[in-house]
């Protein structure tokens, strides 16, 4: 896959954040979901790819990026695509933290293609590659990267999605001694902070969207962190579903590499302020974004704080 890609497909999550960034605070989640979607279809345009949408497309009447659906000049590459192009869009809407607009693309193949369920998610960096184990009590995990890391237990921060249904996982966090992080939103965010050396966040815990964990996955792989998941069944309709997807073990537990594979590029923008990526700062006459690209090939990520100046780019 070529190693430009990455800065192509940057312009794409900065359009969606842009045009999402718009809609911060302004009470309407839909609305700013669909402005970001309307953009990052727009921006494809330009891209030198031959892309599929495998996960991420919103699949309603009139919707430009279905599940499916073909992005891209119909040159270059024959990838596949995995997108949230505004994973946060509630706490975008109320003006909260964590939004962003992100893109995961591998070659054909090379992404899993989940069903719209939900997963547990545990996911760590490389420090602590290889010690988590999904199917162990969140004590035992902690106690587990704590020893890899060389810390004490009170020294790590556990994100967390502030829901409900974690309501007895953070109980049994905040028992070991160890800080927690709770997140109304955003939980790809939170996912790739727990990767990534200089975050104050060290392991992601709990149940979230299993498309947001495929893309997490994509960019843990970049940074050559760890992750495991297992899809969660809320009704016999959920089970059915993943039968439907080819899965015969219904409690299967999918490693990194199950999730992603081969040859990854992934890149994101922040829509608003977060533990990963400033949002998006608008100024007379224009914006200012920061977003974040990486290759799994190579390792390599870059942090790119770009202006954009709306008379020269009208798009925006």
């Amino acid at each position: 896959m070529d190693r430009n890609l990455a800065l192509e497909i940057v312009r794409v999550t900065e359009a969606a954040a842009l045009y999402a960034g718009r809609q911060m605070g302004r009470g309407d989640a839909e609305r700013a979901n669909r402005s970001a979607i309307d953009a990052m279809a727009q921006a494809f345009s330009s891209i030198s790819v031959q892309g599929t949408i495998i996960l991420g497309g919103l699949d309603r009447e009139g919707s430009p990026l279905p599940g499916g659906s073909r992005v891209g000049n119909a040159t270059g590459a024959e990838i596949d695509i995995a997108l949230d192009a505004l994973d946060g869009k509630t706490t975008c809407a109320n003006g909260g933290n964590n939004a962003v607009a992100c893109i995961a693309m591998g070659e054909k193949g090379s992404i899993y293609k989940a069903p719209a369920l939900y997963m547990e998610k545990i996911a760590v960096g490389a420090d602590a590659k290889g010690v988590v184990d999904i199917t162990q009590s969140p004590e035992v995990n902690i106690k587990r990267v704590a020893r890899a890391k060389n810390r004490y237990i009170e020294d790590l921060t556990v994100c967390v999605l502030d829901r409900e249904r974690h309501s007895e996982l953070i109980e049994r966090i905040r028992s070991t001694g160890a800080r927690i992080k709770l997140i109304n939103d955003g939980d790809i965010s939170g996912a790739i902070a727990a990767a990534m050396i200089d975050k104050p966040i060290d392991i992601l815990m709990g149940v979230g969207g299993a498309t947001q964990g495929v893309i997490a996955a994509a960019a843990i792989k970049c940074l050559g962190g760890d992750m495991q998941a297992r899809f969660i069944y809320r009704n016999e309709e959920d089970r059915e579903a993943i039968r439907a997807a080819g899965e015969t073990d219904l409690n299967r537990i999918f490693s990194l590499g199950d999730l992603t594979r081969g040859d990854i590029v992934f890149a994101a923008t922040g829509v608003t302020n977060g533990e990963l990526l400033s949002g998006v700062n608008f100024f007379s006459g224009g914006a200012q974004t920061h977003s974040i690209i990486m290759r799994s090939k190579t390792r390599t990520i870059r942090f790119i704080a770009a202006q954009h100046h709306f008379d020269y780019k009208p798009m925006y």
